[in-house]
C-alpha cells in the first residue's frame, strides 16, 4: 500500500492545497492520502490563528469529496510542538510494510535542512516535493543528496502561489479569496474566522478607495511581518486601522473629547485622531499598535518596528507611484530600517527642493534612522 503524509497549518485550507494532493496521487499511484493540520507548528513563533477544531473541520471539507484522502487529528491533538519525526514515527507503526511519502512544497523543502531528526524523517518515509508559483525545487537536488546521501521526488505539478497570510487579509477585510472553495469560506464566514471585531467599523469611516488602499497596505504589511520578526495580527490591525481617522472632522462626535496636539499641518492630523479613534472607539489597547497608527505618517524618533512597517507599507503600497519607488520597494524587502532612511531623505530632500516645510516630528525621524544606519555599518 501507497500512503502519504501531507502535514501542514492549513490555515487556511485552500484549492492549491487539495490540487496538489491530487496531482501526487496521480504521479505516485497513491492508495491514500493522511491530510494532518498542525497543533503548533515548530517553525512558527504562535499557534495556528484558527482552532485545531476549525482547521480539521475546513480540511474535511476540502477533501470530503474525495474517499482516498483521510483528515488525521494526530498532530492536534498531541501536546507541544508537532514534529515531523514523531509523526513519521507513528505512522510507519501504524502501517507497517506500507511505503510511506511525505509530502512538502517548495517552501518546506528549502528549510528540511533545520528540521528535527531529518535523517529519521527518510528513514520512514520518502519526501516530495513540488513547486510553488514559478519556483521549482530542482536546484535543491544537490545539496540534499551532499547532506543525505538520498534524493527527493518531485511531483510533477507546478501549483500557483498562494499564500495563507494574505488569504486571512482578504477575509479581514471581507473579501471572498478566489483560492477559497466555495463551502470552506462559508464555513470561515458563518464561524467569523480570521476576523477582528475593529477592522470593519473602522474601515465604515472610510471612503471606498481609501479602504482598497488599506487594503493594499495590509497585504504589503502582513507579507513582511514574519520576514521582519513582527507579529502578524499587530501588522494587520494598525494597517487596517491606520487611517480610520482620514475623514472624520475634528467637529465629529466621536471626537469630541479629542485634544489635538498643537501646530499639526492637516495631511499629518488624522493620524492623531485615527489613534484615538482606535482606542476610544474601536477597543484598541496595544500600545505599539496604537503608536504605528499615530506617526503613520509623520514617522518619529526611536520608531519600533511594527511602527517603521506601517510607515513603509503606506508609503509603498503597489497602489503608489513616485520616481525611485522601486528602489525603495527592493529595500523593503531587505532592510526595514535602511529602506526607512532612504525613504525620508528622499522625502526631505524633495520638501526642501519644494522650498516646503518639513514637520518636525519628520525631521527628528530622519536624524534618528540615520544615526541608526550608521551605527549598524
Amino acid at each position: 500500500m501507497k500512503i502519504a503524509l501531507f502535514g501542514g497549518s492549513f490555515d487556511p485550507v485552500h484549492r492549491e492545497h487539495v490540487r496538489y494532493v491530487q496531482a501526487a496521487k496521480d504521479a505516485l499511484g497513491l492508495d491514500r492520502v493522511i491530510i494532518l493540520p498542525a497543533g503548533l507548528a515548530p517553525h512558527k513563533a504562535r499557534g495556528a490563528f484558527a482552532s485545531g477544531e476549525d482547521r480539521l473541520a475546513m480540511c474535511r471539507i476540502a477533501f470530503g469529496a474525495y474517499p482516498w484522502a483521510e483528515v488525521s487529528d494526530f498532530e492536534v491533538c498531541e501536546e507541544g510542538r508537532s514534529y515531523t519525526y514523531l509523526t513519521c514515527r507513528h505512522f510507519a507503526a501504524e502501517y507497517p510494510g506500507a511505503e510511506l511519502y511525505f509530502l512538502v512544497g517548495e517552501d518546506m523543502l528549502e528549510d528540511f535542512f533545520t528540521w528535527k531528526n531529518p535523517d529519521e524523517i527518510l528513514s520512514l518515509v520518502t519526501l516530495i516535493a513540488c513547486g510553488r508559483g514559478e519556483k521549482t525545487p530542482q536546484a535543491l537536488h544537490e545539496k540534499f543528496r551532499a547532506r543525505f546521501g538520498k534524493d527527493f521526488q518531485v511531483v510533477p505539478f507546478m501549483g500557483e502561489a498562494v499564500s495563507s497570510r494574505l488569504l486571512r487579509v482578504d477575509l479581514a477585510f471581507g473579501k471572498r479569496p478566489a483560492s477559497l472553495d466555495g463551502k470552506v469560506y462559508d464555513y470561515i464566514r458563518t464561524g467569523r474566522l480570521y476576523t477582528h471585531a475593529a477592522i470593519a467599523p473602522a474601515l465604515a469611516l472610510e471612503k471606498e478607495t481609501r479602504r482598497e488602499h488599506s487594503y493594499r497596505v495590509a497585504r504589503m504589511a502582513v507579507g513582511r511581518a514574519a520576514s521582519a520578526g513582527i507579529s502578524e495580527e499587530k501588522a494587520l490591525l494598525a494597517s487596517a486601522l491606520h487611517d480610520c481617522g482620514k475623514y472624520v472632522p475634528l467637529t465629529s462626535p466621536l471626537l469630541e473629547d479629542f485634544t489635538p496636539p498643537d501646530n499639526v499641518p492637516p495631511p499629518v492630523m488624522h493620524q492623531y485622531t485615527g489613534a484615538y479613534l482606535a482606542r476610544h472607539c474601536f477597543g484598541i489597547e496595544d500600545e505599539e499598535v496604537l503608536d504605528a497608527i499615530r506617526y503613520h505618517t509623520s514617522g518619529k524618533a526611536g520608531m519600533t518596528p511594527l511602527g517603521m512597517l506601517v510607515y513603509l507599507s503606506d508609503l509603498l503600497e503597489e497602489g503608489r507611484d513616485f520616481k525611485g519607488i522601486d528602489r525603495l520597494r527592493a529595500l523593503f524587502r531587505t532592510d526595514l530600517e535602511v529602506c526607512l532612511y532612504h525613504s525620508l531623505k528622499d522625502q526631505l530632500d524633495y520638501l526642501k527642493q519644494s522650498e516646503k516645510s518639513v514637520y518636525p516630528l519628520t525631521d527628528q525621524a530622519f536624524r534618528w534612522i540615520r544615526g541608526v544606519i550608521k551605527d549598524k555599518n
